[in-house]
């Protein structure tokens, strides 16, 4: 049975327990029960439904912010890698140092404009971006070195071209969305639920209850505005970016 038909089955048969139970206890009820004495179910219940709703509205913030940060996390961690290399080739010859600065150049040049509006607009990396970066471990890992002193950095610069790849590829996995669409069902389901217990406390046209009414409406949509805002770390307004590489590698045109 697919996910969404057990989510909706499980709300359903939440509703009908529920509505089964208060009307078998309203006609089984005695006759001297005074509903005034229990509190008012219409407030408890919005206050609970506001309760829930914002620890719900909480953490969906909190989990897409955390998924931004390690999103700008890994371009930094990239950038940082690639840098490394750039420095630590100044050891070998200048024919091989040149060209790996002019591959790992050509890389960076190549993620901070092509591949950053392909991130943005299809929300994956590019094939050309995966031929530089391997064009840039073979400059690295074939060459052999030919004293002590370019053996020392050899396996440092290997490492860092691993460094490399693997937060590109953890970059990679993450240009998509980071909501399922099931906490989207709900968290829009919970915004239409909770805006509409407003009208279910019979609000009144006053200039006040009016107002409020509205900046709470307003609160709730900027809410889920800026959740949607950050669930493409990537692609969307408050998103990470290519400073990383641009303040690491100045003379890069982005």
């Amino acid at each position: 049975m697919p996910e969404w038909l057990v989510l909706i089955v499980a709300m359903l048969a939440a509703c009908v327990v529920v509505v089964i139970v208060t009307l078998v206890r309203d006609r089984t009820a005695a006759d001297d029960e005074d509903p005034s004495e229990t509190p008012d179910v219409i407030e408890y219940m919005t206050m609970w439904i506001g309760v829930v709703y914002a620890i719900v509205l909480g953490l969906a913030i909190a989990g897409v912010w955390e998924a931004r940060s390690t999103a700008q996390d890994h371009v930094q961690s990239e950038a940082a890698a690639l840098h490394e290399i750039s420095e630590r080739v100044r050891v070998y010859p200048a024919d091989v140092r040149d060209r790996i600065r002019a591959d790992v150049n050509a890389y960076v040049g190549h993620v901070v404009t092509t591949e950053w509006k392909a991130m943005a607009d299809e929300g994956q990396v590019t094939g050309r971006g995966t031929e530089l970066l391997d064009r840039v471990r073979a400059d690295v890992t074939d060459y052999r070195p030919r004293n002590d002193f370019e053996a020392q950095a050899y396996q440092p610069l290997i490492d860092q071209v691993t460094a490399a790849d693997q937060a590109r590829a953890a970059r990679a996995g993450s240009t998509g969305a980071t909501m399922p669409g099931v906490v989207w069902f709900g968290l829009i389901g919970g915004a239409v639920v909770t805006v509409g217990m407003v009208f279910a406390l019979q609000i009144r046209r006053t200039a006040r209850e009016l107002i409020l009414a509205g900046l709470f409406s307003a609160l709730i949509a900027f809410l889920l505005f800026l959740i949607w805002d950050f669930d493409a770390p990537y692609s969307r307004g408050i998103a990470a970016s290519a400073e990383p590489f641009l303040s690491l590698f100045p003379h890069i045109d982005s």
